[in-house]
């Protein structure tokens, strides 16, 4: 397996600052959908409490 040694050449305020920014969550840039499992449930109901298509005679 291959290994490297890297030195840093960053400072510890650097090194703290980049921790920072990587752990800071990411702003709201679009209105895209977020995961809820709960809307699952309720458009389940939805649909099982939707009126059923007619039948043709």
């Amino acid at each position: 397996m291959l290994t490297q040694e890297i030195a840093l050449t960053a400072t510890p305020t650097q090194t703290a600052t980049l921790g920072a920014l990587m752990t800071e969550p990411e702003a709201t840039v679009s209105d895209a959908p977020l995961y809820t499992p709960e809307a699952s449930g309720h458009l389940l109901a939805l649909l099982l409490l939707s009126p059923k298509e007619p039948r043709d005679k």
